[in-house]
């Protein structure tokens, strides 16, 4: 089976290094990046496609890592050149984080071009990307499912079928949501924290042995404590993905106050040029004296 990836970046690379590991055989890859694109080629032994089109043509099934709605309508949808070109008989498998409509939009432009998608939404990240153990949250037609379900099986070590188009993007929406909430909370406890001379090592002792215990506390609160914000999940995407589930309640007419504080924070950090920061560099907002604005919020 010929597998083709758009979008090379920190996911999408490592998850094309994954398969050619796993023997697969991945024969173009895409990015707007050229350099990038060319470079990962070249590692892979394969083509570095220059349009879309060349992609679909050369694969069986093609993954898309991209960054929003925007970038993957433009990739399905752009004039002349797109993925749906050469498309029948072919299986997209869509892995970035997007709003629910556009996947159930997708799934009907497939259709249409005679070829199928499928939403595997990743609750993971680059490590989990590398090392085939990724948590992939799938969405889309069951038969689409069963078809990707071999190359899902070396990329991830949890694979859930969630139901029809659309719903995996929903789980993954509040998933994100919630983790970019309890990453806002952390902030904020332990700048509190060292605002007031605690010991930052044994309260994040405490916190992981009390009801403050979280994922993000593991992953994220030393990086915290000593200003390392190398990215494994920017800022800028938290942003993105907080939106989408506000989007989500605004629609049927819920309130989401934590969420929407905790997208103002990291609509903050984008404007101010700190989008690419891990988003455990919501500290650098919280914590006394790191910011010229931290004052404001402890």
């Amino acid at each position: 089976m010929n597998i083709g990836f758009v979008g090379v970046g920190r996911m999408g690379g490592n998850m094309a290094r994954r398969l050619k590991d796993r023997k697969f055989h991945i024969t173009a890859v895409y990015d707007i990046n050229r350099a990038r694109a060319t470079s990962i080629a070249a590692e892979l032994g394969c083509a570095a496609g220059q349009d879309l089109s060349e992609v679909t043509a050369e694969s069986d099934v093609i993954f898309t890592v991209v960054t929003d709605d925007n970038a993957v309508r433009q990739i399905f949808t752009a004039t002349g050149d797109n993925l749906f070109v050469n498309g029948r008989g072919k299986l997209f498998i869509n892995c970035e984080t997007i709003s629910p409509r556009v996947e159930i939009d997708l799934e009907k432009l497939a259709e249409e071009a005679g070829a199928q998608t499928l939403e595997a939404c990743m609750a993971s990240s680059i490590t989990q990307a590398r090392e085939g153990k990724l948590y992939l949250m799938c969405g889309g037609k069951e038969e689409a499912f069963r078809k990707a379900e071999p190359i899902l099986k070396e990329l991830g070590s949890t694979i859930r079928f969630i139901g029809k188009a659309g719903q995996a993007a929903k789980v993954k929406a509040l998933v994100n949501m919630v983790m970019n909430i309890n990453t806002a909370g952390l902030a904020e406890g332990l700048a509190l924290a060292a605002a007031l001379g605690l010991d930052l090592e044994m309260l994040r002792q405490v916190f992981s042995q009390t009801g403050a215990a979280s994922r993000v506390l593991e992953t994220d609160g030393e990086d915290m404590q000593n200003r390392e914000h190398a990215c494994f999940f920017s800022a800028a995407h938290a942003a993105k993905d907080s939106g989408i589930a506000l989007d989500l309640a605004r629609n049927i007419g819920l309130d989401l106050p934590l969420a929407q504080a905790t997208k103002e924070q990291y609509d903050r950090m984008v404007k101010e040029g700190l989008g690419e920061l891990d988003k455990s560099g919501i500290a650098e907002l919280t914590f006394k004296d790191r910011h010229k604005h931290s004052g404001d919020h402890v």
